[in-house]
């Protein structure tokens, strides 16, 4: 998946399910209370994405945005198109933190993905050791992120981290630098697992006399879509040397073609977003998440441009098999990491049950023609289908495009004929 799902759910179900989803996460928020605050690198080690803190943090199985490289470089493979991503946060005494990520897809190639984190703290007061005001001094923090991902095999993707990290406190500055490995497995076309070491080696810093090493992290989860692809679950496992394992988990369901929302658990803080997808391919998120000073607010924009594709897109959306409008065209179109070997086209009815196929080897055509008709060449009844185009290249990678909707209507067509009824 790469983040953009634009699925349809019927109206109804969405808080039922939404509920049924966060009590399978609910148990995660209780495995371990201990704060893992205070310790060299922090503000890194625990920062989230708007839409990964939606999930309570658990983004080690999704990774499927720029910033993903954060938490699972591996996770990078997924995105199909070049996609720019800037974000900022402004959190408690004035700090902010600011963001700015970017990937590129590769071929042949390593997919390539370069971050920039940059913590600014507010103003301290400066004394000496009677108390003499010395004026002010700030905390500065940056971080880059080097990272490189590659599909080892269809299923398989491993990928890396080179961090370089920058701090300084008042007069006094350091650097130093550290590395991460991250894999994502594909067990099944539903169900993804994903596993990270983060800082290894470092980064080391040391400012007067004082060393610190980031602590290493050790994370592992699993991410579950559901309702072809219109919903996801996720959890995980997160382990920071020095202190007890804490689980976090969230779920994610689109509502519409434009709407997502989300919640979930970061240990015991309850976390929620929502993601609003613009048809230019800009999207933006929110986020926000407890905490005991207040309430956390991020917000972040993503934009989506060239790389690899697969579009489909119905000409009329609404149409009538007996009516004027007796067909609805759907243009296709794809770009493909290697040469293509085969596309087909879905369409599935509300239950999600198949109803008809388009499909052959090389690329899709241009356009492809539906009278309505089910494979078996009966007529469909009146109602919503849920159709995508999935191209697979001769990797055996798979593009697909985003799940769009698409009704019949056999009553849009009908005329009344008024009856005068008069005497002979």
């Amino acid at each position: 998946m790469n983040g953009n799902r634009k699925p349809n759910l019927f109206p109804g179900f969405t808080g039922a399910l939404f509920l049924s989803l966060m009590l399978m996460t609910w148990p995660l928020a209780g495995i371990a209370e201990t704060p893992d605050g205070g310790q060299p690198g922090d503000w890194l080690t625990s920062y989230r994405s708007a839409r990964s803190m939606g999930l309570g943090g658990a983004f080690t199985a999704v990774a499927d945005q720029p910033l993903g490289m954060l938490w699972n470089p591996a996770g990078m493979t997924q995105l199909g198109m070049n996609e720019v991503f800037v974000e900022s946060t402004r959190l408690f005494e004035d700090t902010t933190v600011n963001g700015l990520s970017f990937v590129a897809p590769g071929t042949r190639f390593p997919t390539l993905g370069f971050s920039v984190l940059a913590l600014r703290s507010g103003a301290f007061q400066k004394t000496n050791g009677v108390n003499d005001d010395f004026g002010s001094f700030q905390e500065k923090e940056t971080a880059f992120l080097f990272s490189a991902s590659h599909d080892v095999a269809s299923f398989l993707s491993v990928g890396g981290n080179l961090r370089v990290i920058r701090q300084s406190i008042d007069e006094w500055s350091s650097s130093g630098f550290g590395f991460d490995l991250g894999a994502m497995a594909r067990v099944t076309p539903s169900l993804r697992v994903g596993a990270a070491l983060i800082n290894i080696g470092g980064p080391s810093l040391t400012l007067r006399e004082t060393n610190e090493t980031y602590p290493t992290q050790i994370t592992g989860g699993m991410a579950l879509d559901l309702l072809q692809n219109r919903a996801l679950i996720t959890a995980e496992l997160v382990q920071v040397e020095g202190f007890d394992p804490t689980g976090r988990g969230g779920a994610e369901i689109w509502i519409g073609d434009n709407f997502a929302l989300r919640a979930g658990f970061d240990k015991t803080s309850p976390a929620g977003g929502f993601s609003f997808q613009m048809p230019n391919l800009l999207r933006i998120d929110y986020g926000a998440i407890g905490h005991e000073l207040g309430i956390t607010h991020r917000f972040g924009v993503s934009w989506q441009f060239g790389g690899f594709f697969a579009s489909s897109q119905a000409d009329p959306v609404v149409f009538s098999p007996l009516g004027r409008n007796s067909t609805t065209r759907f243009h296709l179109s794809s770009n493909t990491r290697n040469d293509v070997a085969s596309w087909t086209l879905d369409i599935k009815d509300r239950s999600g049950k198949q109803v008809r196929t388009f499909g052959g080897r090389g690329t899709p055509p241009e356009q492809v023609m539906w009278d309505g008709k089910a494979n078996t060449g009966d007529q469909l009844p009146d109602g919503s289908y849920l159709y995508h185009l999935v191209v697979s290249d001769a990797t055996g990678h798979r593009t697909e495009s985003p799940v769009r909707t698409i009704q019949i209507n056999t009553k849009i067509n009908e005329v009344s004929v008024p009856i005068q009824v008069g005497s002979r």
